[in-house]
C-alpha cells in the first residue's frame, strides 16, 4: 500500500511495496503521468523478461508535484541475465539520454554507485536532494 505524502510533499522514508495497479491508480493522475507509466512499465517489463524481480520507483514522479519532469527508477540486478536485457538500460552516456528518449525516465541498477559520497542508488533514492531528509522509493 502507498501511504499519503508527508508535509514535504514526499512519502514516509522507507520502501513501499505496491502493484502495479496500484502505482498506476495512485500516480496516474493526468495524461502526462500516464505517459510517463507507458514508458516506466516498458522498462519494467524488459527488465522482468531478463529476470528482475522489484524495481524502485523515485524522483517527483512520486511525490505530490503536479506535473514531474520524469520518473527515475533503480533494480535489483540479483538473477538478471545480462544478454537478455535490453542494452539502453545499461546505457547512461549524454545523462542517459537514450534511456530519457525511449522511456521517459532513467533507470539504475540498485546497487551501482549515485555519486562521490551518496552511495548506491537504493539508499540515495530515500533522501531528498533539496532536505537530505529521509524519503520513500
Amino acid at each position: 500500500m502507498i501511504p499519503e505524502f508527508g508535509p514535504g510533499g514526499n512519502l514516509p522514508p522507507g520502501i513501499h511495496w505496491a502493484t502495479w495497479g496500484e502505482l498506476h491508480e495512485r500516480f496516474g493522475t493526468i495524461p502526462w503521468r500516464r505517459q510517463l507509466l507507458v514508458g516506466l512499465r516498458l522498462a519494467v517489463e524488459n527488465l522482468h523478461q531478463a529476470g528482475c524481480l522489484t524495481a524502485y520507483v523515485d524522483g517527483s514522479f512520486v511525490s505530490s508535484k503536479s506535473e514531474p519532469g520524469d520518473f527515475d527508477a533503480c533494480w535489483e540486478e540479483a538473477g538478471v541475465d545480462l544478454e537478455r536485457l535490453e542494452p539502453i538500460l545499461l546505457t547512461f552516456a549524454d545523462g542517459r539520454a537514450a534511456q530519457k528518449a525511449k522511456y521517459g525516465g532513467e533507470l539504475f541498477p540498485s546497487s551501482a554507485i549515485a555519486g562521490f559520497e551518496e552511495g548506491v542508488f537504493l539508499d540515495f533514492f530515500q533522501t531528498d536532494k533539496d532536505t537530505g531528509a529521509g524519503k520513500a522509493s
